[in-house]
């Protein structure tokens, strides 16, 4: 198995501290609104990790904080009137009801950075002693000149940054790129005591002192978006590896951007949206399925489309969902008809193609371990269901050997759709969620396609050929799809 390192640029073997477990840290969110598409990208995609090393035999401790003490959560708690427990709270559990919408795997720790104040100041000390951190006024800031490896993760040189700084600095900062380490409390702000006074901890120290208290010193994988390469874990690295004196992470893994429509989502530009308002019109497994079809590394772009109901009222469609959707239904029509041969009675024959279904799990495998790669891995599951189609669509006088090659491909399928946590509902159950949404959406009766299906029917019957053509194609103006079969017409919404 090899994996991207961001550290070292380039793709390593992967090698763990301790054989057969995997310590990973993936920096968690700063609880004081709902999580948005970026949260569902990050997390999604390292819940395919978590799946996939699961799969793989690894015993792992997955770790992810909440940060619950900051500027935003301070303000936002004020404008509430609230405390601030009160919001993290409330927000804290409606990350979890969205995790468990997307049907992320939970992970095993979930430290937040009030519970482990001890923690934080115990390692400041630390770097105050190593030389690495200096107290002015009340505030602790971290010397970065004094790291001599700061800017190797992110390949920034500090001399360029100096240049590049403001010349203005808060009274007792020695340097323009210092960092804080702990902050005076300004009035009406939380606080703890420390040996610097009353104050709070800065934000990048949490994340150092949670990671190495649940999993060491040194660990195997540290997560998290592109955009926390610098600052937050460049400071991470100079904090944990000045404090304990030995490296901190071995693997450095970063997940890519989220763009709407070409551009990054923002509140300014109108294109921010949060999980639950996908999950208003879009099953958590067309999410899951959209994202994992990109590569963790790559960027991911919604391509959106404005419009009004018919009551006048904005909305968005997401066309990158609706083309998922379709893709989805699409596979799950295929489950559907291979379950009713797998299902039919009769005897079987021999399997159509070995060579092919021999592989499925192992070519899946093969684009999993080449840097947990689900768009490689989801490009191999789409031979599969072409596959499937072929085989369904050979001549009835095959059903032996078709049931016999399917029933060889259904496990597979099964094994990825765990790894994936797609493809796992009910055929049936799927196949008519989505009849439904579509129906309803063009405010169309199922009884009235059903009515005219039949009506075609008997014209057919009386050998009317003009009228059945004729509601063939009234149902295609309503944008439903029909195709005779030899157990009837079978029919779908486009």
């Amino acid at each position: 198995m090899k994996v991207y390192n961001t550290l070292t640029k380039k793709k390593e073997e992967f090698k763990t501290i301790q054989e057969g477990k995997v310590g990973m840290y993936v920096c968690g969110v700063t609880v004081y609104d709902y999580c948005h598409v970026g949260h569902a990208r990050a997390y999604l995609s390292f819940d395919a990790i978590h799946r996939y090393l699961d799969y793989k035999g690894y015993d792992v401790t997955y770790v992810r904080n909440f940060t619950d003490v900051d500027d935003k959560i301070i303000k936002r708690s004020n404008d509430a009137n609230i405390t601030i427990k009160e919001l993290t709270e409330t927000y804290i559990d409606a990350f979890h009801e969205d995790m468990l919408a997307l049907g992320i795997k939970d992970v095993s720790i979930e430290p937040k950075a009030t519970e482990h104040i001890s923690d934080m100041i115990e390692m400041i000390e630390n770097l105050i002693k190593n030389g690495l951190a200096y107290e002015a006024n009340g505030d602790v800031y971290y010397a970065v000149e004094k790291f001599t490896t700061y800017g190797g993760l992110s390949n920034r040189n500090i001399e360029d940054m100096l240049a590049g700084a403001r010349v203005d600095i808060l009274e007792g900062k020695r340097n323009p790129l210092d960092f804080a380490l702990w902050k005076t409390s300004k009035e009406n702000e939380p606080f703890w005591e420390s040996p610097w006074g009353k104050g709070r901890p800065g934000w990048h120290i949490e994340c150092s002192a949670m990671s190495t208290k649940y999993l060491g010193k040194t660990f195997d994988i540290h997560g998290g978006g592109k955009d926390l390469v610098f600052p937050h874990h460049e400071n991470e690295i100079a904090q944990a590896e000045g404090a304990n004196g030995q490296k901190y992470v071995n693997y450095w893994m970063h997940n890519g951007f989220v763009n709407i429509d070409g551009a990054k989502m923002s509140k300014s530009l109108g294109n921010f949206f949060t999980i639950r308002n996908l999950l208003e019109n879009y099953d958590s497994e067309i999410i899951r399925f959209f994202i994992l079809s990109n590569h963790y590394r790559s960027p991911i772009n919604f391509k959106v489309e404005n419009y009004k109901d018919e009551s006048g009222n904005d909305k968005v469609r997401f066309i990158s969902l609706d083309e998922v959707e379709e893709r989805l239904y699409n596979i799950y029509d295929a489950f559907d008809k291979m379950n009713a041969i797998i299902n039919a009675d009769g005897k079987e024959g021999a399997n159509l193609d070995s060579d092919f279904t021999s592989k499925i799990l192992e070519n899946f495998e093969n684009a999993m371990n080449d840097d947990f790669n689900t768009a490689a891995a989801l490009g191999e599951f789409s031979k599969v269901i072409k596959f499937i189609n072929e085989i369904i669509t050979k001549p009835k006088t095959k059903m032996k050997n078709k049931k016999a090659t399917l029933k060889e491909v259904a496990p597979q399928v099964k094994v990825i759709a765990d790894i994936l946590n797609i493809f796992n509902k009910d055929p049936k159950e799927f196949l008519n969620m989505i009849t439904e949404k579509r129906l309803k959406l063009k405010n169309i009766d199922k009884n009235d396609i059903l009515n005219l299906i039949e009506a075609r029917k008997l014209a057919k019957q009386e050998k009317n050929y003009q009228k059945s053509d004729e509601i063939r194609e009234q149902l295609n103006k309503m944008g439903v799809i029909i195709q005779d079969t030899a157990n009837g017409v079978e029919w779908r919404l486009k």
